[in-house]
């Protein structure tokens, strides 16, 4: 393995690591998505709420802004996971009708 190959092997590990991190905090945020849908059960609430959508997008573009990342990765991805969270609480909120 080339020196090149090696230092890239090193950088991958990290970014598999971290991705594990990623994928433990999905998890921690639909436990808490599961919450939110009992709530809006009970409530009426519907799945899609836009101005919440607007300030997830907004404080994440900021708090990316502060930390170095890309403003415009952050929204990219929140945004679509937003969208797949909305129709899964919507699929959850008709199911429970």
């Amino acid at each position: 393995m080339s020196a090149g190959e090696k230092e890239l092997a090193q950088l991958r590990a990290e970014i598999d690591r971290i991705d594990s991190e990623l994928v433990k905090l999905l998890a921690a945020r639909m436990k808490v998505v599961d919450q939110v849908i009992a709530v809006k059960t009970r409530t009426g609430l519907p799945a899609l709420i836009p101005e919440r959508v607007e300030e997830v997008a907004d404080r994440v573009r900021e708090e990316a802004k502060r930390l170095g990342a890309p403003p415009e990765l952050a929204e990219l991805v929140y945004r679509r996971m937003m969208d797949w969270v909305i129709a899964y609480e919507d699929q959850r909120l008709k199911a429970g009708k």
